[in-house]
């Protein structure tokens, strides 16, 4: 909903962002304008599951005052509602999650879980997702953040029809994990493939470092800040930001299926020139631009 680093443009909003993930609604660095990108996006801030904050930095989090009323306000209608929305966020910006929480005169019902996180690793399960925060490395404290899901195995249909087990007794298989058929003992290994879970990483500000590569490992898609051209290296190293260049290798070195730049200097009025550089060293790259909607690959079922 927002690809514009530091200062928003004519054609590009604050940071803004959100995953659609089976139950889940998870919104991404919410800067200034999300409550209206929302409006534009057809997303319902009351059924955001759950907000992650990389860094306090304005065009990261200055619209998180508005999600949080604008959730408040949809809420308020709900008196009973027991649904809580975690919030994470770097734990040493305790007072400036605090200011803009509290940023205005409201009456809160938005029922808003803190969730500072203080050290790498998993910090929560949302559904089957598992979230994970490693540090980055910018100016300030700052966190990028993967969302995984499991792996599971799936029912090959070939695999089964070797075996004779049917109807009911195939239920029973996969229960207990194996059945003897009509041609011998089966193991469910027998009859199913891996389903590997998909996942997904969320990279802003920062200089290259290990966690970018720890965050993307393998992922099906990695979006990345992608602030400035490799021309202006001198710039990013300066602001400790990163080049297109720069994300296009990491994604390439992780192992990530598809990449998605965005958090563009306004010193670029065209996303083209990042789309040019990056694809130089990653096959897979899309360039976010306003109110775009990126799918993730296509599921990967190997043996």
């Amino acid at each position: 909903m927002g690809t514009a680093s530091m200062l928003p443009t004519r054609h590009r909003a604050h940071n803004s962002y959100a995953v659609r993930w089976d139950k889940q609604l998870i919104l991404f660095d919410p800067g200034e304008g999300t409550q209206r990108g929302c409006t534009f996006a057809g997303i319902s801030i009351a059924k955001a599951t759950a907000v992650c904050v990389t860094h306090f930095h304005g065009d990261h989090c200055l619209g998180l005052p508005g999600v949080i009323q604008r959730r408040s306000f949809e809420m308020s209608s709900k008196p009973n509602s027991t649904k809580t929305l975690p919030i994470f966020y770097p734990g040493d910006g305790e007072e400036y999650f605090d200011r803009l929480h509290h940023a205005t005169i409201f009456h809160d019902t938005s029922n808003v879980e803190k969730r500072p996180v203080t050290e790498a690793g998993v910090q929560a399960q949302l559904g089957s997702l598992e979230l994970s925060a490693f540090p980055l490395k910018h100016r300030d404290t700052a966190f990028g953040y993967r969302l995984q899901e499991p792996d599971s195995r799936v029912v090959d249909p070939e695999l089964l029809d070797t075996t004779g087990v049917t109807g009911p007794d195939v239920g029973t298989l996969l229960k207990q994990g194996w059945f003897d058929g009509p041609n011998g003992r089966v193991v469910a290994d027998d009859i199913t493939t891996l389903k590997k879970g998909q996942s997904m990483a969320f990279v802003m500000d920062t200089l290259p470092c290990e966690s970018i590569l720890t965050l993307a490992r393998d992922v099906d898609m990695l979006v990345i800040e992608s602030t400035y051209v490799h021309a202006e290296l001198a710039l990013a190293e300066k602001y400790k930001h990163m080049t297109a260049r720069q994300s296009a290798e990491y994604a390439t070195e992780a192992g990530a299926r598809r990449l998605v730049l965005t958090h563009f200097s306004a010193r670029y009025p065209n996303n083209q020139v990042f789309l040019d550089e990056a694809a130089q060293f990653h096959d897979d790259v899309v360039v976010a631009d306003e109110l775009s909607v990126t799918p993730f690959p296509n599921r990967v079922t190997s043996d």
